[in-house]
């Protein structure tokens, strides 16, 4: 990240803590005054966490290639919504930790996995943001699942939303837009995509896809959120 980016980055973070110094913290779930998400929100995240592996996604075929498997950890409604979206949108980084803790469903369906990688956002989103939201979800999913983080994956071609555009576009949209570094690590290993919410899987299989191509074994995925 450049000169400017860091700045930015770095007055994002101070007015984010004004903003919690002047105004209580509230619950991303139900708006009461306090924990991030409270303990009646946070089961929602776990909505699925006993579901059995292998449940169709709603898209064309059970499972997008080139991915091995893909999970997701609870519907895109309700409380998790509310929370990503948070998350995504508000700046509530405090929901990170708790919105990664929600992929262990993957210690108990995930058949096998080495590392974590999360999609990338796009270099502006980030820069808006001052962080990227798949980025930190995986670093609390990285405790939990006990595999290491790396951030092998590059955005390098600026795309249109995905939820613009129907099932075929989503697909053309993400052409050459991720590419692997050099120095990744990734060959002959065994990738666990991570992300926020899957919708038809386009994206997670473009990456999969520059990930097989730089040398790794096998790419699976799993999300926080599936929205229909």
């Amino acid at each position: 990240m450049d000169l400017v980016g860091r700045a930015l980055g770095v007055l994002h973070t101070v007015a984010e803590r004004g903003l919690d110094l002047a105004l209580p913290a509230a619950c991303a779930g139900c708006r009461r005054e306090g924990a991030p998400l409270c303990r009646e929100c946070i089961p929602f995240l776990d909505a699925r966490l006993e579901a059995e592996p292998g449940v169709p996604v709603g898209l064309p075929a059970e499972l997008p290639p080139p991915l091995l498997q893909l999970e997701w950890c609870a519907p895109f409604t309700g409380v998790t919504r509310r929370a990503l979206l948070a998350l995504k949108y508000d700046g509530e980084r405090r929901l990170a930790p708790l919105l990664g803790a929600a992929v262990r469903r993957w210690r108990r369906v995930g058949v096998g996995g080495d590392l974590l990688i999360p999609v990338p956002a796009s270099p502006d989103r980030v820069r808006d943001r001052g962080y990227d939201q798949a980025a930190l979800i995986a670093q609390g999913a990285s405790r939990d699942l006990r595999r290491p983080v790396r951030h092998s994956l590059e955005r390098v071609r600026a795309t249109a939303a995905q939820f613009d555009l129907d099932r075929a576009s989503r697909a053309a949209n993400l052409v050459a837009a991720f590419s692997v570094a050099n120095d990744a690590g990734i060959r002959d290993r065994w990738v666990v995509l991570v992300d926020d919410v899957v919708t038809t899987g386009a994206t997670l299989a473009a990456c999969a896809a520059a990930l097989l191509e730089a040398g790794a074994l096998g790419v699976s995925a799993v999300t926080v959120a599936r929205e229909r």
